[in-house]
C-alpha cells in the first residue's frame, strides 16, 4: 500500500459473516474501519494485541471482561491484550475504528475481498 489512500481503496477483511474490516497496517499498528450488518453479533474471543475503539456510526454494545455497555457515536473502548470480549451491532449496524497495537498479522488467513466504498463515509 501506498503512504496515502482512500478507505475505499483498501481490500476488506471479512473477519466475520456480516463483519468486515479495512485495515492499514504499520510496522507496530494496525487501524481498521470496521462495518458490522444490522444485528451482527461478534462472538467473545480474545487476541495478544491491545484494542482502542470508536464508534463512527450507529450503535453497538460490547462486553469487555464481562462489563457490557452499549455505545453509540464518539463513545470510545479500550481493550487490554488477551482479555475476553464480545459485540453486538445495534439495529441499523455500527461503523468503529479499531486500533491495535502490535499488528493484526492474524487477519492475514482470512478471506479479503473487493475494494469498494463501506458504510462510512457516508
Amino acid at each position: 500500500m501506498s503512504t496515502f489512500a482512500g478507505v475505499d481503496q483498501v481490500r476488506p477483511y471479512k473477519i466475520w459473516d456480516g463483519a468486515v474490516a479495512r485495515a492499514v497496517n504499520g510496522d507496530h499498528i494496525t487501524l481498521a474501519v470496521v462495518d458490522l450488518d444490522a444485528g451482527v453479533a461478534v462472538p467473545e474471543h480474545h487476541h495478544s494485541n491491545e484494542q482502542l475503539g470508536i464508534v463512527l456510526k450507529g450503535t453497538i454494545t460490547m462486553v469487555i471482561a464481562g462489563e457490557r455497555k452499549t455505545l453509540a457515536v464518539g463513545e470510545t473502548y479500550v481493550i487490554p491484550g488477551d482479555v475476553p470480549h464480545a459485540a453486538e451491532a445495534g439495529p441499523d449496524g455500527a461503523t468503529v475504528i479499531d486500533v491495535f497495537t502490535p499488528t493484526r498479522d492474524d487477519w492475514e488467513r482470512v478471506e479479503r475481498l473487493q475494494p469498494g466504498a463501506g458504510a462510512w463515509p457516508s
